[in-house]
């Protein structure tokens, strides 16, 4: 607080993309993810940054048997070879950690994921349950893309698709399902929607 008014806390937006193998963690595993710091906000204004700039990738050893075919099949990731040279995902989860706070130097880091609730899901889990610090995201720190859309397009959750969405809000990047390259994808979509004025 500085005179009266509330001094907001800088933020600093990282993109994430998760690739698994069935619909939730435990009973199947999250086979790589992806992440890029996409800007920042300081309660003032939104600073957009190169999100192919700072990204960290990961590929993880499965953490159990079962898998669903169609799931797998969208990432094209090979278990068996995951299984022989995937990171252990205590490593992994444990050096995304360390990433984040890198990249956040000192300011909040905030999750955001088209759609948040599986991206988010996979992520919360895995590093609960295998980072020593858990979640550089706390339990909360995170931002819905399609959410965001949906209230500044004024149109219902059910139309905030990227099909129903301008063209102009779109990354000209291909959405590949190579997790690094769909944080990429999807971090520049957020950096137009925070400057985007709204309107359907």
């Amino acid at each position: 607080m500085i005179g009266g008014t509330l001094v907001a806390k800088r933020e600093v937006y990282v993109s994430v993309d998760v690739e698994a193998d069935g619909p939730i963690p435990g009973p199947y595993s999250m086979l790589s993810f992806g992440m890029a710091a996409c800007g920042a906000f300081d309660g003032a204004g939104f600073t957009a940054s190169d999100p192919a700039e700072r990204t960290f990738y990961a590929e993880l050893r499965p953490i159990s048997d079962g898998f669903d075919p169609e799931a797998l099949a969208v990432s094209g990731l090979d278990r068996d070879r995951l299984a022989r040279d995937g990171l252990d995902p205590a490593e992994a989860m444990n050096a995304a950690s360390a990433w984040v706070s890198e990249t956040a130097a000192g300011a909040t880091p905030v999750l955001v994921a088209y759609p948040l609730a599986y991206d988010w899901m996979w992520l919360y889990w895995y590093f609960v349950r295998f980072a020593r610090s858990g979640s550089p995201f706390g339990h909360s720190r995170h931002l819905d893309v399609k959410t965001l859309y949906a209230v500044k397009a004024g149109v219902p959750v059910a139309r905030a698709t990227k099909r129903q969405m301008p063209p102009e809000l779109l990354s000209r990047r291909p959405h590949t399902h190579n997790a690094l390259d769909d944080a990429i994808e999807q971090a520049e979509l957020f950096q137009n929607l925070m400057t985007w004025p709204g309107g359907s």
